[in-house]
């Protein structure tokens, strides 16, 4: 691996800025990179090089002539395959959506151009980001750099293996239901899930409006709080993005442990018990440092995921009746009628887990279900809203693993839904209730797999939160030693 990408995230930024490595250099580093290992891990659906190089010697021209866009310029990002940037093809892993091309930029795509950074699309994902695990994508399996029989987690999963295995230093995804989060601690990363309405959806193809949030990966704290500061803020094409104070990362101070009443949960047999360990150790250094535990009531959270399952199932049938060859899609006319039309594209474009929530969301919202599943998934989904409060009230965060286990192997979950839904039993209900939690490496298990730890503070907190990670990653044993040799 070139040295260049052996050094931490702000290294890399400060080595740009002092003109130490140009652009093109740290560009065809990451290219070489992904030359080297990505047929391993397929983290990528595709890459344009020779675009991603000229862009790379455009920041380089920038920079000689004194005018760089900002301190991130010649930066490469890696973006999620559900984000869109004109003029190239925007699939969300979907056979459906295999040759769409999109004709503008998401928004969050305009700030990072704005910005100067270098965009290195597509990274794989599960389709229409429906899933845990990234198996869920038509074309092709995303391995986790740290065992090529494992799982990166999901939805995206190209993006989380693509900054673990050293391809890139940055990338976004998208969190619906812990998407960002649960890939960020399988794979030993920082994954921030913001605010909902903080971060534009504009641009993101849509799986669940109301839970939906785009949200970055990096290997160093730093770089999540950068692309945080640089994709935040309201935006007029977004009728849900949220007016507020500008969000600045010089802002972010390392938390004080002394006094902090930080929320705790109880852990269940079935949690794998090297998780459990670590999670006791950062406890046990908490307690050494000051910080007050709280111990909080979960058990009413137990249903957050049938809760989440009903409500998102419900929004991703509406969002893609789009998809039907007409509108939006690969057509498949074979018979000349418009039924077999809808019918033959939807069947042949969609996979088999975008079906199975089609058809549950359907069912959910259809006549004489509606209130008895949809109308009371939403009023159990405002007492979860209430239940977070209740807990705010008492503590200043909330800490509990992200996922139950490290990452589990390849097909070891496909033919049980259930089982894969339930890899997201502490990640959902955030998103139902909107707040903002990110994921942090919590050292790793007996195979070298990583742990992550999940930080959850009360709505508009991220700078609380970010405070809350740089100081957690002072203590003892939390460092990931990521992967060189990926065969």
């Amino acid at each position: 691996m070139n040295e260049i990408l052996k050094k931490p995230y702000v290294e890399l930024k400060d080595s740009l800025n002092s003109g130490k490595i140009s652009s093109t250099e740290l560009v065809s580093a990451c290219i070489n990179r992904i030359r080297e290992v990505d047929g391993a891990v397929k983290a990528f659906l595709y890459l344009d090089e020779k675009k991603v190089l000229n862009s790379a010697e455009e920041s380089d021209k920038r920079r000689k002539e004194g005018k760089p866009l900002s301190e991130f310029d010649g930066m490469p990002v890696a973006i999620k395959d559900n984000i869109c940037i004109r003029d190239t093809i925007t699939s969300c892993s979907s056979k459906i959506l295999e040759n769409y091309k999109s004709p503008f930029h998401a928004t969050v795509v305009e700030k990072l151009l704005e910005k100067g950074f270098i965009l290195f699309p597509r990274t794989n994902m599960d389709e229409f980001a429906m899933g845990s695990s990234t198996e869920n994508s038509a074309f092709q399996t995303t391995r986790n750099p740290f065992d090529l029989e494992r799982i990166p987690g999901g939805s995206s999963g190209g993006s989380a293996a693509a900054v673990a295995a050293s391809m890139v230093p940055l990338a976004l995804g998208s969190d619906t239901g812990g998407s960002v989060r649960q890939p960020a601690s399988l794979c030993g990363l920082y994954g921030l899930k913001p605010t909902y309405g903080t971060v534009s959806r504009y641009g993101l193809v849509a799986y669940a409006s109301s839970l939906d949030q785009i949200g970055p990966f990096s290997r160093e704290l730093q770089g999540c709080i950068d692309l945080y500061s640089v994709i935040s803020g309201k935006d007029v094409r977004d009728s849900t993005s949220i007016h507020r104070p500008k969000f600045s990362a010089s802002d972010v101070q390392p938390q004080d442990f002394k006094g902090l009443k930080v929320g705790v949960i109880k852990m269940t047999p079935e949690i794998q018990s090297e998780v459990v360990k670590s999670y006791d150790k950062v406890l046990n250094q908490l307690k050494e440092k000051g910080a007050t535990l709280v111990d909080i009531d979960f058990s009413k959270f137990g249903f957050a995921i049938p809760i989440y399952y009903i409500i998102a199932t419900a929004e991703c049938s509406s969002n893609l009746s789009r998809f039907d060859g007409i509108r939006f899609g690969s057509r498949k006319d074979k018979t000349g009628k418009l039924e077999d039309l809808f019918v033959d594209s939807r069947t042949e474009g969609f996979g088999p887990e975008v079906k199975r929530r089609i058809l549950l969301g359907t069912f959910s919202l259809s006549a004489g279900y509606y209130d008895a599943y949809y109308g009371t998934a939403q009023k159990a989904r405002a007492l979860i809203r209430k239940e977070y409060e209740s807990f705010f009230s008492k503590v200043d965060c909330i800490l509990q693993p992200t996922s139950p286990t490290t990452a589990f192997k390849i097909g070891e979950k496909t033919k049980d839904p259930i089982q894969m839904y339930k890899a997201d039993i502490w990640t959902t209900s955030v998103n139902l209730a909107g707040l903002p939690a990110m994921s942090v490496p919590m050292g790793a298990d007996q195979k070298g797999l990583p742990i992550g730890l999940q930080i959850t503070t009360p709505h508009f907190q991220e700078g609380k939160l970010f405070g809350i990670a740089l100081a957690l990653s002072t203590l003892e044993g939390m460092n990931i030693q990521f992967p060189e040799s990926i065969k």
